[in-house]
């Protein structure tokens, strides 16, 4: 019997642009039907088992669902995803990783008050040198207004969300593959910085498929 490797799977594990380009033809529903045939294959024959916390399960599950996924891909990802809520009460982290975090996001809340500032500061100006030539309201806060605020969003939500977690199933993806002894898969920077502190085996979502078909390839 081939040793059993154990892998959790975040949502950008299948939804991840670059797999819809490298195996379904930019198409959503193609692509997981590929990765969940492989994830099948692998199962079977190479003893590999591709988890997924509930929270996240039904992420991926409603994202699908959005795109008409048909109902039998579903059936698939049911049949062979297989589904743990992460033990949160035993599954022991390191401090200095609860440390790190909580210093990360202090950072990252100041480096946001700052854009904030700045983003009010730049937008007050703009519009009292319109005012002064005279433009109307409407025209200000077509100009002016609507574009601050869309810039802000883009640089805040940069400052606060890329390169950290920031939300419930990515935490889940961290806990389940820690209490697994599994290896962790997906697209999202956040979830691979912290894998790796965690001292996590780390797949990006592209490599994933690949390193199975390789596997596949020696045993078939």
């Amino acid at each position: 019997m081939i040793a059993k490797q154990r892998f959790v799977l975040d949502t950008t594990a299948f939804t991840d642009n670059q797999l819809r380009d490298d195996y379904g033809d930019g198409k959503l529903d193609k692509t997981v039907e590929v990765l969940l045939d492989l994830i099948a294959r692998s199962r079977i024959k190479l003893n590999m088992s591709c988890h997924m916390s509930p929270v996240t399960y039904k992420e991926f599950i409603d994202y699908i669902t959005r795109y008409d996924c048909p109902h039998e891909v579903i059936i698939k990802a049911e049949t062979w995803i297989v589904k743990k809520t992460p033990n949160r009460y035993d599954t022991k982290i390191p401090s200095e990783i609860f440390y790190e975090y909580v210093q990360d996001m202090r950072e990252r809340m100041n480096k946001g008050m700052r854009i904030s500032e700045s983003a009010v500061w730049e937008a007050a100006v703009e519009s009292m040198v319109m005012m002064s030539r005279g433009e109307k309201k409407t025209q200000i806060e077509m100009e002016v207004i609507g574009k601050a605020i869309k810039d802000f969003r883009k640089r805040y939500r940069a400052a606060l969300r890329k390169g950290t977690l920031d939300s419930a199933p990515d935490l889940d993806v961290l806990l389940l593959a820690k209490e697994l002894g599994a290896g962790v898969v997906a697209a999202d920077e956040g979830i691979k910085v912290w894998a790796e502190r965690l001292g996590l085996r780390f797949l990006s979502a592209k490599s994933f498929p690949k390193m199975l078909r390789e596997y596949l390839k020696y045993y078939e």
